[in-house]
């Protein structure tokens, strides 16, 4: 069967797959190519007759991922030009006014597509909701700060879809008025970073945060400093009249090694003393003065976004998935805590209090990774709507469901709760009635604004755990690292 609707730039079809439409495919913008590899995206060109909309189009260039990371984030391939493109699931192009689910995926800003098997949202379309996926600019062309370009192009690129969906999606059965947009890890930072722009956060009602908060920006320095480091070893200027003749796959080689350089020892004649802290991502939206004012997370304690709701959240070991999937965890020993403690200027003493709770030296470290990259900074966002007010609820939560993978040694790591959020789990072996409850929990919270549990505060501090056999809730969990941080990761 087919579905279609008409859409600003044309008439689409799609197909009726397991009783609800799916649309793939969509162009939300030009293709980047050319001149306007490194431009701010423009609307896409009209069509005649009906474009057929049944197949995922191309994702954006992006390189592989490291070796012992693949295989845990398989992502899809696919060519061609028109990769600022989009994909629509929905009860059915006849309905009016249902809630609007818009996912920004993660991967780093460098890497992931809006068409990974793990975000395929029927299930949302099944729960009355019309779900949407999106491609976005990734790495150097998405986000390196250059002379020339606009900065924070990917950034530029979700606009342009939210503008998009704000156009076009009642012709889907959407509600434009009634949009949360939601995603994980750089995803869900990018939701934070959207709270902080005027022009975005218009776009939307509500949003959910997995995995993400908003501290993962550099600043303008910084951001130029990598550019500059980039266009120094392709052998141009950083500009981008320059980089836009430059190959892609060069251009991918160049941007993986920094990553690299900045994950190891630093040479700080290159880097200088700034830059290098956990979890840096070189190519990550920059405070450029213009796109974005303001680091999101100082955005929010001067109360940006904070008529809208936020549901924002962690799984409770995040980092395993960076140490135990490459083979790393069993090789970090106790200096190695110490180091990244005093790196990261915890007190003395913080060091030992990780290593004491922990078996081994290498699950301390993935404690200590999992505070500094993701559960404080978002305890920071929560910390920062409680003190802002508004009239935006706001709810925490965390997920701790230990996956069985390397032995059970995985544990409830980054990126595990996505196939549960779009009760799309892989397996027969998973809980599927905590997928079940997750996503009915996301469901709710876009319809409504509204969660089935207390509304976070900086006295109880309550989150809804969710975990097997069901979900419950806890008051400030993580609470003994918690407190090494005071007055840190602002």
């Amino acid at each position: 069967m087919e579905a279609s609707a008409t859409t600003t730039s044309g008439r689409v079809s799609g197909a009726v797959e397991s009783g609800v439409s799916v649309f793939r495919g969509i162009p939300y913008a030009a293709p980047p190519v050319g001149e306007a590899r490194f431009a701010a995206p423009r609307p896409p060109e009209p069509w005649a007759g009906v474009r057929e909309a049944v197949e995922y189009g191309p994702t954006a260039p992006h390189p592989p991922y490291e070796a012992g990371m693949a295989d845990e984030l398989p992502e899809r391939d696919i060519p061609g030009p028109e990769c600022l493109n989009l994909n629509v699931w929905t009860p059915g192009t006849g309905e009016r006014g249902l809630p609007v689910m818009v996912w920004v995926h993660g991967g780093a800003f460098t890497n992931g597509s809006g068409a990974e098997p793990a975000y395929e949202a029927r299930a949302f379309a099944s729960s009355g909701v019309v779900a949407v996926t999106l491609n976005y600019r990734l790495g150097a062309q998405g986000f390196a700060l250059v002379e020339g370009a606009p900065a924070n192009r990917g950034l530029l690129d979700q606009i342009a879809a939210l503008e998009w969906v704000r156009d076009n999606i009642a012709a889907f059965g959407g509600d434009p008025d009634r949009v949360t947009v939601f995603g994980e890890s750089a995803g869900a930072m990018s939701v934070v970073t959207l709270m902080a722009i005027p022009r975005a956060r218009a776009l939307f009602r509500r949003a959910v945060a997995q995995s993400g908060a908003g501290h993962n920006t550099v600043s303008a320095e910084d951001a130029a400093t990598v550019a500059r480091v980039l266009a120094e070893r392709l052998g141009v200027r950083p500009t981008a009249a320059d980089l836009v003749g430059v190959p892609q796959k060069r251009l991918h080689e160049e941007q993986s090694r920094i990553a690299a350089d900045l994950r190891g020892d630093v040479d700080t004649r290159v880097w200088g003393g700034r830059l290098p802290v956990l979890g840096t991502l070189p190519f990550s939206p920059a405070v450029d003065g213009e796109v974005l004012a303001e680091r999101p997370v100082d955005a929010l304690r001067a109360g940006a976004g904070g008529d809208k709701d936020l549901l924002i959240g962690t799984t409770t070991e995040e980092y395993r998935l960076f140490l135990v999937a490459p083979g790393l965890i069993d090789h970090l020993r106790e200096r190695h805590v110490t180091a990244q403690a005093d790196r990261l200027g915890l007190a003395p003493g913080a060091a030992e209090e990780y290593l004491r709770r922990a078996p081994s030296p290498g699950d301390a470290y993935a404690e200590l990774g999992t505070d500094a990259v993701f559960r404080i900074p978002a305890y920071r966002a929560l910390e920062a709507r409680a003190a802002a007010g508004g009239g935006g609820r706001t709810y925490g939560y965390e997920f701790a469901w230990r996956s069985p993978r390397f032995g059970g040694r995985l544990g409830a790591c980054h990126g595990l709760e996505v196939p549960f959020v779009f009760d799309n789990l892989p397996g027969p072996d998973e809980p599927r009635q905590l997928a079940a409850d997750m996503h009915a929990a996301w469901v709710r919270f876009a319809s409504t604004g509204d969660a089935d549990w207390p509304r976070w505060d900086a006295q109880r501090r309550p989150f809804m755990r969710f975990d097997a056999p069901e979900p419950a809730v806890v008051h400030d969990p993580g609470a003994e690292t918690r407190r090494l941080w005071e007055g840190l990761r602002d």
